[in-house]
């Protein structure tokens, strides 16, 4: 879903399509195009994670075109990297910039003196430096928080690219290589976001658990996690955004369970709970792995809840196999569902694979997410009459550290409140802030 900034009207305009990078990358771009002087614009950044997202992405443009039609359009993300010339194709775009370009300042100073080609998308699979520049420049001044006004939750990329390739995938060709920022960086900027009064830091990334395989000695997420709990001890919650559970180390398992402050919610990446798609999907993990994952992380961390990716109508999935997927979020004690009916994605195997009946891919897909609705419920039903640390974002509702909405009324927005979880409503908690 688009999410567009907040902005004056000499401001270039942001479309954000996707994931938390692409939100946090957005800022980037809009501080670049600021600072080169870039005003009457749109920026549309686009997500190329199913045929759905790319099929947005183009509403989108011819939408904002039609709103602005003086103003100048340029098109980048994930989409754009993977397939520029179906959007330079289309005469509502004056610009497609790919994932490689989309962040250099020399960029947008380039597009300010109209000093660049109309195409400017450049080999991401050659990209291998680290994102310190990024994170550096432009993470700090950003004010990249969850609620527009608030100073609760701050995005920090750690890791960028893919080096895995499952079969239904078009990501990899659109981030590139797998990327790492230093732990040292990493640390130094969260530590200024604490200064500034962010209460809460999300660690991001496009495949956030190979965190550090790109940098010398033994880092790894878990180490990562430790050194920036204890190095900004200010730091009240850090939160990890979608990890792959079978890349999950022994630090980060440990810190779940000793580390109050690192968050007790995580969202995985499961994708299927039948053995044979997930072999055909080119995953790395088993029904069972991910069963186990859980009741580990269980064990360790009790209050956990875990969201999940599930792909519905995988091609030759048969009913036997999806409801393998289906009972899935029961045996792993799933609290949320992100539900993709699978889109095949032109360029990846799984697009070459015989394909289910797009009806029955529809019906699969509305039964995980009623089955998602009611998992839901019952998880925040178990939250009435619970104490919880509650940070407010915006609008009166917060988050509880398991990452549960919750309305309480009179709290002030990027305040952590202890508050009593009195009743569920419209799939969010209902609590009172205790005195």
């Amino acid at each position: 879903m688009s999410s567009p900034s907040q902005e004056t009207a000499a401001e270039p305009r942001l479309i954000t399509l996707g994931c938390r990078l692409n939100t946090y990358e957005s800022e980037v771009m809009r501080r670049h195009a600021l600072a080169a002087g870039i005003d009457n614009a749109v920026i549309i950044n686009t997500c190329a994670v199913t045929s759905e997202a790319v099929r947005q992405a183009t509403q989108t443009i011819r939408r904002m075109r039609r709103e602005n039609p003086q103003a100048r359009i340029i098109v980048t993300g994930c989409a754009a990297q993977t397939d520029p010339d179906r959007f330079a194709a289309m005469a509502e775009v004056d610009h497609v910039i790919g994932n490689g370009d989309k962040t250099r300042r020399e960029t947008w100073d380039a597009l300010a003196i109209g000093a660049t080609e109309r195409i400017r998308v450049s080999d991401i699979m050659a990209v291998h430096e680290t994102v310190e520049p990024l994170v550096a420049s432009n993470l700090v001044a950003s004010n990249l928080v969850s609620g527009v006004g608030s100073r609760a939750r701050a995005i920090v990329q750690v890791q960028n690219g893919c080096d895995h390739r499952c079969t239904f995938c078009i990501i990899p060709f659109g981030r590139g290589p797998s990327r790492s920022v230093t732990a040292g960086e990493v640390v130094r900027q969260i530590r200024r976001l604490v200064e500034q009064g962010y209460a809460e830091v999300v660690l991001t990334g496009v495949d956030v658990t190979s965190y550090g395989a790109d940098l010398p000695g033994e880092m790894r997420l878990g180490r990562l996690v430790r050194q920036i709990l204890r190095q900004v001890p200010q730091l009240a919650r850090l939160r990890l955004s979608s990890i792959d559970q079978v890349e999950a180390d022994a630090d980060l398992l440990a810190a779940l369970a000793d580390e109050p402050r690192l968050m007790p919610h995580l969202h995985l990446s499961l994708q299927a709970g039948d053995d044979m798609i997930l072999t055909r999907m080119k995953r790395r993990h088993r029904r069972d792995d991910a069963i186990r994952f859980c009741a580990e992380a269980r064990r360790l961390r009790p209050d956990i809840a875990f969201g999940a990716d599930l792909i519905a109508g995988f091609p030759t999935e048969s009913e036997a196999m999806f409801q393998q997927s289906l009972d899935l979020v029961d045996a792993c004690d799933l609290a949320y569902l992100h539900v993709f009916p699978f889109s095949p994605r032109h360029g990846t195997p799984a697009a070459r694979m015989p394909q289910v009946a797009r009806p029955v891919v529809k019906e699969r897909a509305a039964r995980l997410r009623e089955k998602g609705a009611e998992v839901r419920v019952r998880h925040l039903t178990q939250h009435i009459g619970r104490m919880e640390d509650v940070l407010m974002e915006r609008n009166g509702v917060g988050r509880t550290p398991d990452f549960s909405a919750i309305e309480v009324s009179g709290a002030a927005f990027g305040s952590l409140v202890r508050s009593r979880v009195v009743g569920v409503a419209d799939a969010r908690l209902i609590g009172e802030v205790i005195a």
